[in-house]
């Protein structure tokens, strides 16, 4: 195990950073393709009610009911769920990189994220994050949503970590600087050739 940096603790967005967004805006514009939905009605709704939903206020059948159901369909909540399920995808070398730093520096890896209950379960399972990422920061298990600071002081106290001994890596750079405002050091996630720079400046040694 090397030791060449003071960071102890990352933590890391899932969204775009280890896979693709969850539930984002092109996918749903393939749902309405797809089901033949009313686009514009469609996204309003999901604006209306998304956050609530990644609060963990809402089952995703509740969302459904809002957001699709709210006129009979000629297609099932469970074809449709399983359309959101798979529209994520893996980022296989960024989950290798942080599997490769988790393990050449002992870093505990916390995942602080806005994800809805049961897609944060699927992503979880499908993609084995649990061996890479030692718990989850979700909003939906925790009722705070980034950009809210409380959820990165959530994090830092269920961590035992201190701030400057923390690295947050988001693909949304406003959330980056939440995290900062309170002493945690950041990356702004663009590319895995750009974090992989960022993450050399600080002190780790990204190849084999």
């Amino acid at each position: 195990m090397e030791s060449k940096t003071d960071i102890t603790t990352v933590f890391l967005d899932i969204g775009n950073v280890l896979l693709t967004n969850g539930w984002a805006h092109e996918s749903r514009q393939l749902a309405a393709e797809k089901f033949n939905l009313d686009f514009n009605d469609f996204n309003t709704r999901h604006a209306i009610v998304f956050e609530t939903y990644e609060l963990g206020k809402l089952t995703i059948d509740e969302y459904l009911d809002i957001t699709v159901f709210n006129k009979p369909r000629n297609f099932t909540k469970e074809e449709f769920r399983q359309f959101m399920f798979t529209q994520s995808k893996p980022f296989p070398k960024m989950i290798e990189l942080i599997k490769s730093l988790k393990e050449r520096y002992g870093l505990k890896v916390v995942a602080v994220s806005n994800e809805a209950r049961e897609l944060n379960a699927y992503r979880i399972e499908e993609f084995e994050l649990a061996k890479i990422i030692d718990f989850f920061v979700s909003s939906t298990y925790v009722h705070l949503r980034k950009p809210d600071v409380d959820i990165y002081k959530l994090a830092l106290d269920m961590a035992h970590s201190k701030p400057e001994e923390t690295l947050c890596i988001d693909d949304l750079c406003v959330f980056v600087e939440v995290a900062q405002s309170l002493g945690i050091k950041g990356i702004c996630h663009s590319s895995y050739e750009t974090t992989c720079a960022e993450l050399q400046s600080l002190g780790f040694k990204t190849t084999s």
